[in-house]
């Protein structure tokens, strides 16, 4: 299930406290933008004492994000299909036949395109009728229907109940179709993975669509390792946990520590749309103790104290410096990390840019922009190129500001979709960097 999402670049750059997570992106609309594949990154070597890919592997796909336990494995056995239906967004069939040549050259599943029926369909409709049956989520996928309607009549039996499920024969992903293009394209990476194989999301895994941080935006070289697992022939639906531990070499490992329900009730707190400042701020806290509590070095950690430096932006700078600090000392360690430090360059940046530092903002920009283009997020990259055209248009340079402008055009129309939102968010910059010059 994909989260809600409000851009959590912008947060630094409006003076808000959006939640936690990082919003996703979309495909190639008719301004001609649109991304390649990442290529298969590999995984990185995961830091020592960190659980094994196969304990991960296990963690994921025998529990759902509710910490329901799953009883068995399930996948789908033979061709997978995959269909677009409802009010298809215009970027959407570029983006999915990307991600589904990804699935089949890394993750070595046999899956295509289809119109009409399919093993897995993707329904598009207002956000509105998503919320009503959903929410918290931002898009979701159920098993055993193969449309919005059939959910309806079918929710709260057993059919749609994943838990159940010992082998899939059919899911519907269901995503808004009045969203940007870019949260389209991250639900199709997120939910169709899902479809295919885990269910769970673990905040300690830094390189994965896996968690609910949602740093990363599209699969990850360890999403595919993961699915690759998933469609072994050493497997089959219907095996028992300890029939595909011994399988994939996880027998007799010890689980890997579980998130206490604490620390998710206060980092959701912290980063959520609802309750005062203070009361996030105190979350936030809450978080961080507990994470110092439990020892943790992983992204964890680095979350608890990138979420203080979130909240603290606006009232105090030194804090929040302090926090960024240790957010990217833990990030530079971790798998995937790179992306998560890029995070934390904009929210300097930002912070820069407010405080007068137009150079020093331009510098932070500088560096997280070749990240953030890398790994396709075009709302962070959008976000990146505006506020370095402030700091350019505070420096002197006019003639350049005016033209990263004009090249952050089509990133943030792919990033935050319509133009007012796109005239929105540059106005947000733009006042920043206004009150520092009147300051």
């Amino acid at each position: 299930m994909r989260l809600p999402v409000l851009a959590l670049a912008l947060c630094a750059v409006s003076a808000c406290a959006p939640p936690a997570q990082v919003s996703k992106n979309r495909g190639a609309d008719e301004t001609g933008v649109g991304f390649g594949t990442p290529g298969g990154r590999l995984m990185a070597t995961a830091p020592s004492g960190a659980p094994s890919l196969a304990q991960d592997f296990m963690d994921l796909t025998f529990a759902m994000e509710s910490g329901r336990s799953l009883a068995s494995f399930s996948r789908f056995e033979g061709p997978v299909t995959v269909a677009l239906s409802g009010d298809v967004p215009a970027t959407a069939a570029a983006d999915l036949a990307a991600l589904i040549g990804r699935l089949r050259q890394e993750a070595g599943i046999d899956i295509s395109p289809t119109t009409g029926a399919a093993t897995i369909t993707v329904e598009f409709t207002s956000r509105s009728d998503l919320r009503r049956l959903a929410p918290q989520a931002a898009c979701f996928v159920v098993p055993n229907v193969s449309s919005l309607a059939e959910y309806r009549r079918q929710r709260g039996s057993d059919s749609v109940d994943w838990a159940l499920v010992t082998r899939r024969d059919q899911a519907a992903i269901f995503i808004p179709s009045d969203t940007s293009p870019q949260e389209v394209r991250d639900c199709l990476h997120e939910e169709l993975a899902q479809a295919l194989g885990p269910l769970n999301d673990l905040y300690r895994l830094s390189d994965s669509v896996f968690n609910d941080d949602n740093f990363q935006s599209v699969l990850t070289g360890f999403d595919m390792q993961i699915l690759r697992m998933t469609y072994s022939p050493a497997l089959a639906s219907g095996m028992t946990p300890a029939e595909v531990a011994a399988r994939i070499g996880a027998a007799g490992t010890v689980p890997a520590q579980a998130t206490p329900a604490a620390w998710i009730d206060a980092i959701e707190t912290a980063l959520g749309r609802k309750g005062t400042l203070s009361a996030r701020r105190a979350a936030a806290d809450r978080a961080l103790a507990i994470a110092a509590g439990a020892g943790w070095q992983d992204s964890r950690a680095a979350f608890s104290w990138f979420a203080v430096g979130r909240l603290a932006a606006g009232s105090d700078p030194e804090r929040a410096f302090q926090a960024f600090d240790r957010a990217a000392a833990l990030y530079a360690g971790l798998p995937g990390g790179e992306v998560q430090m890029a995070h934390v360059d904009m929210q300097l940046a930002a912070m820069a840019l407010a405080g007068g530092f137009a150079d020093q903002a331009a510098r932070l920009a500088d560096r997280a922009i070749p990240v953030v283009r890398a790994h396709q997020n075009a709302a962070l990259l959008a976000t990146l190129m505006l506020i370095k055209a402030e700091a350019l248009d505070r420096l002197g340079d006019s003639v350049g500001a005016a033209a990263l402008r004009l090249d952050s055009e089509p990133w943030a129309r792919y990033g935050f979709g319509p133009d007012s939102v796109v005239k929105a968010r540059a106005q947000d910059i733009a006042a920043v960097a206004d009150r520092a010059s009147k300051g």
